[in-house]
C-alpha cells in the first residue's frame, strides 16, 4: 500500500483503547482515504493493592516504537501524528513538567465514595444543568473529589492537569493544553461557556489552578519537539494534531449520519448509544434518562447514553480462557446464534458488572436474584448478553426519540463492536431499525481525517463523511420482525424497572 501511494499525503493515528493500543497510517488519495494498522500493543493496567493504575511509561514506550517504525515505512512522507484515548482519565505534572504519579484507572473503587459524597456539597440537578453530562461514578469529577477527601497532596502539589490524550501530546510536542472533546468527558465542562466550570469545583474544594486552555478538534499543537524528533528520527517538521482526542468524538466524526433520523452506536469495549445535535440538550427529562451531551467536531454535540458494550463478553471470554478453555470472538457469536433465545435478561449497566472478579459469576449471581433461568452453556450465556444489550439500545434509541423529538430510520454501529453480526441483527430486529455496520476502524479514519482538515486537505464533516462513504463497503442489516420479540422486550423492560425501584 505504501509504495503504490507514495506521495500523497499520510497521516499517523494512535488510538489507544481500554484492551489494546494501536497505530494507524492514513493515506489520503484521489478522495479516499486507504488505512493500514501498522502497530499494536497490549494496553493492561495494574493493580497495586485495591487500586487501579494505568501503566502510562511502558504505553509512551509503545508510542515511540510506532511512530518511530511508521516514519521509516513512509520513507519519511508523514504530515502529522493525532492521539486519541477513552476519556474520563487523567494525570498531573508538576511545576517541572514531570509525572507526578501513575494516573488512576476509571475502574478504580476510589469513586465509590466519592460518588455518594459529592451529592451532599452540590446537588444532582445543579451538577447536571452545570454540564449536561450523565453521572457514572468513573467520571473524572468524582475521582478529583476522592482526593478531596482524602486529602491528597497530590492537589497542591500538582501544576497541570492534562486528561490522557493530553498529556501523549505534551509528550509528543511540549504543548499543555486540553481538547474539547474529552475536556467534556470530565463533568465539569461548562458547555454555555465551552470552558472549565470554575465554580462548580471551588464548590468543591477543588483547585482549579491547574486547568489548561481548551482548544478545538482539529488543532495543529506544534511540531514534533526537537528532542523527541531526533530520538526517534523522525522530522521536526512533523506536526502534531489534537484531532477529536476522545476515542468516541473521532469515532462519530467519521459516522455516515445521512441526516437527523440517523443515530449511531459506537460499540467496542463501551457502546454509546446517540444521535448529533447542534446544542446541548439539558432537561429535567435529560437527567432522569441520564443522558450526556458530550462535545464532537465543527461545533457539533453527541447526546448520547453511555452502556456497558462488549466488556461483558470480554471478561466472560477471560474467566474460561483462564479455566481452560479457549474462544475467539467469533466463535462465542458463532455458538451464542445457535443457543435459544430469550432465556433471561440482564441490565448491562448494573454497578455490580462495572469491575467484577468474576464476570461469569456475577452474571449468573444477578440471574439467581431476579429469579430467571440460568444459561446452561457458554453460548447461552452470551446470547444473555448480547439480546441484552440490544434491547438497551432499543431502550436508549426510544428515549432519545422522545427528548428530541426526532423519528430514528437508520442506525450506524461503528468502531469493532461491529464486526459482530448477531448484535448488529439482533439490533435490527429489536429496533425495528435498518442497521448498517461500519466502518470497524471508524475511530482510527475518523482521527486521521481530523488530522487531514486540520493540515489543510479536508475543508468541512461533510467532505470528511464523503470520504469515508467513498472509500468504505459497509454491512447493511435489515430488520425482521417477530412476534416473540415484543413479549421478550416487556420482560426486560419490567426487569430493568423493578431492578431501579429496589435501589431507589
Amino acid at each position: 500500500m505504501f509504495l503504490r501511494l507514495m506521495g500523497h499525503p499520510a497521516f499517523l493515528a494512535f488510538d489507544l483503547g481500554a484492551e489494546s493500543g494501536r497505530a494507524l497510517i492514513g493515506i489520503l488519495a484521489e478522495r479516499k482515504i486507504t488505512v493500514e494498522e501498522v502497530y499494536r500493543f497490549p494496553n493492561i493496567p495494574v493493580k497495586v493493592g485495591e487500586s487501579i493504575f494505568w501503566d502510562v511509561l511502558r504505553i509512551w514506550g509503545e508510542i515511540k516504537n510506532a511512530a518511530s517504525l511508521a516514519y521509516s515505512k513512509l520513507n519519511g512522507s508523514l504530515e502529522s501524528i493525532g492521539v486519541d484515548t477513552w476519556g474520563v482519565d487523567f494525570a498531573f505534572l508538576d511545576s517541572n513538567g514531570e509525572l507526578l504519579g501513575n494516573p488512576h484507572h476509571y475502574r478504580d473503587p476510589r469513586t465509590e465514595r466519592a460518588f455518594e459524597e459529592i451529592f451532599k456539597k452540590v446537588s444532582r440537578e445543579e451538577i447536571y444543568f452545570r454540564t449536561g453530562i450523565q453521572f457514572l461514578r468513573l467520571n473524572t469529577l468524582y475521582q478529583l473529589y476522592s482526593l478531596v477527601l482524602s486529602r491528597s497532596s497530590i492537589l497542591n502539589a500538582a501544576s497541570r492537569f492534562l486528561m490522557m490524550p493530553d498529556l501523549f501530546n505534551y509528550w509528543l510536542s511540549g504543548v499543555k493544553v486540553s481538547e474539547f472533546t474529552d475536556a467534556t468527558t470530565t463533568q465539569f465542562l461548562n458547555p454555555s461557556k465551552n470552558n472549565w466550570d470554575y465554580e462548580l469545583l471551588e464548590n468543591l474544594g477543588i483547585p482549579t489552578h491547574f486547568l489548561p486552555e481548551i482548544v478545538k478538534p482539529g488543532t495543529v499543537l506544534e511540531g514534533i519537539s526537537t528532542s523527541l524528533a531526533g530520538e526517534l528520527g523522525i522530522s521536526s517538521r512533523v506536526s502534531i494534531v489534537a484531532p477529536a482526542c476522545h476515542d468516541t468524538a473521532s469515532a462519530v466524526a467519521a459516522a455516515l449520519l445521512e441526516d437527523e433520523g440517523s443515530a449511531y452506536i459506537s460499540s467496542g469495549t463501551w457502546s454509546l448509544v446517540g444521535v448529533e445535535v447542534d446544542k446541548p440538550i439539558i432537561s429535567r427529562k435529560s437527567l432522569e434518562y441520564n443522558f450526556t451531551n458530550e462535545g464532537g467536531v465543527f461545533g457539533k454535540f453527541r447526546f448520547l447514553r453511555n452502556v456497558q458494550g462488549m466488556w461483558l463478553v470480554q471478561q466472560c471470554r477471560r474467566i474460561w480462557a483462564g479455566q481452560g478453555r479457549e474462544y475467539s470472538y467469533d466463535e462465542l457469536t458463532r455458538i451464542a446464534s445457535k443457543s435459544r433465545r430469550f432465556i433471561a435478561f440482564i441490565d448491562p449497566d448494573d454497578e455490580r458488572f462495572m469491575a467484577p472478579a468474576n464476570m461469569v459469576e456475577e452474571i449468573v449471581s444477578y440471574l439467581e436474584e431476579t429469579s430467571q433461568e440460568k444459561p446452561r452453556d457458554e453460548g447461552e450465556l452470551v446470547r444473555v448478553i448480547l439480546e441484552s444489550l440490544a434491547f438497551k439500545y432499543r431502550l436508549v434509541l426510544e428515549r432519545i426519540m422522545e427528548l428530541t423529538g426526532r423519528k430514528i430510520n437508520r442506525i450506524n454501529i461503528i468502531g469493532g463492536g461491529s464486526r459482530n453480526w448477531l448484535l448488529n441483527q439482533l439490533t435490527a430486529d429489536f429496533t425495528g431499525v435498518k442497521v448498517v455496520a461500519g466502518p470497524v476502524e471508524a475511530t482510527s479514519i475518523g482521527n486521521i481525517l481530523m488530522q487531514a482538515y486540520a493540515m489543510g486537505f479536508v475543508k468541512s464533516h461533510k467532505d470528511i463523511r464523503r470520504i469515508v462513504g467513498d472509500s468504505f463497503e459497509l454491512r447493511e442489516f435489515e430488520p425482521e420482525h417477530d412476534d416473540a420479540v415484543e413479549e421478550a422486550y416487556v420482560r426486560f423492560c419490567s426487569m430493568i424497572e423493578k431492578s431501579a425501584a429496589e435501589k431507589s
